[in-house]
């Protein structure tokens, strides 16, 4: 499983394939299991869904790296557009951000001040941006301007960013954004990192996500915790049943196509459960790595390829 994990994560920065795979009609039928379609209307459908089912929504357009200021501009007036389109129709939904895609490479400072209008923006609307994490050579940068954001009174409250259980540094990471009283995602970690920054093991990044799962769990600030692994889910339901800490004091996140039957089974248990909804044509990437997080997927794929 590690090499096919390694041979995802490889495949997921093939540039050729990647053209080929987004221009073609096979690959939007083996992406519609887990990116909700091409637009914002499409975006927009699934979550009034995924809402339907009692579950929250997090939208996220799909992009990573830009190329230009005009690029990173653009990408962030989808998501303008989506948080407007959100409390135009009422949906209990946010949105989740990745700073490369707000210029973050191009130059970090754009890439706050896109990331500042977005979140008051937000503030306005009583909603709420999530800034992804991406590999470990932009956690520092990354983490410096979500605390920036956190530090605004503009914008303190409207942010929150995501944790990789995989690295090495996340409880010290951990230690001082609840200090600060941010809002954090948990996962494991989706990225090929090197041996020096990252736990090798599955066994060890596991024990990882459990041991900081219980940090968020015994903080006051509502976090939410990300994985459809279900002996993460049982370890947190059983810290907090034991610790008497209420199920709606926080939530289980999920990506949108992955573990339906556990988000509904969550669900009916009285948990809170947030549905990664992702949508428009820049999927390949994001797709790819899904695979490489749970290898499972690609042969459920595979069984229903050729259903009607």
């Amino acid at each position: 499983m590690p090499l096919l994990r390694s041979a995802f994560i490889a495949l997921s920065r093939n540039r050729p394939l990647r053209r080929f795979s987004e221009q073609s009609r096979l690959g939007a039928r083996l992406s519609a299991r887990f990116v909700a379609g091409l637009t914002v209307d499409d975006a927009l459908r699934a979550a009034a869904s995924v809402n339907a089912q009692g579950m929250a929504v997090t939208l996220d357009s799909l992009g990573e790296s830009v190329t230009s200021e005009a690029e990173a501009h653009k990408a962030a007036q989808i998501y303008h557009q989506v948080l407007d389109r959100i409390a135009e129709r009422k949906l209990d939904a946010n949105i989740s951000v990745k700073l490369t895609q707000m210029g973050l490479e191009l130059s970090p400072a754009l890439a706050e001040t896109i990331a500042r209008q977005l979140a008051e923006h937000a503030r306005a609307l009583d909603n709420f941006v999530r800034i992804d994490m991406e590999d470990s050579r932009l956690t520092q940068v990354t983490l410096d301007i979500l605390r920036r954001l956190n530090s605004d009174t503009q914008t303190r409250g409207a942010v929150g960013v995501v944790i990789q259980a995989y690295l090495y540094r996340s409880q010290a990471d951990i230690e001082q954004l609840l200090a600060e009283g941010i809002r954090i995602r948990l996962c494991k970690g989706a990225y090929k990192e090197p041996p020096g920054v990252a736990f090798p093991r599955k066994s060890d990044v596991d024990e990882n996500f459990i041991r900081l799962s219980r940090t968020l769990l015994d903080s006051p600030v509502y976090h939410g915790l990300a994985t459809h692994d279900e002996v993460m889910v049982s370890a947190a339901k059983a810290y907090a049943r034991d610790r008497t800490i209420e199920a709606r004091r926080f939530e289980f996140q999920m990506l949108y196509g992955v573990r339906r039957d556990l988000q509904r089974s969550l669900i009916k248990e009285g948990y809170r459960v947030r549905v990664y909804v992702p949508f428009g044509s820049a999927w390949y990437p994001y797709f790819m790595r899904r695979l490489a997080e749970r290898p499972a997927n690609l042969f459920f794929l595979a069984r229903n390829l050729f259903r009607s």
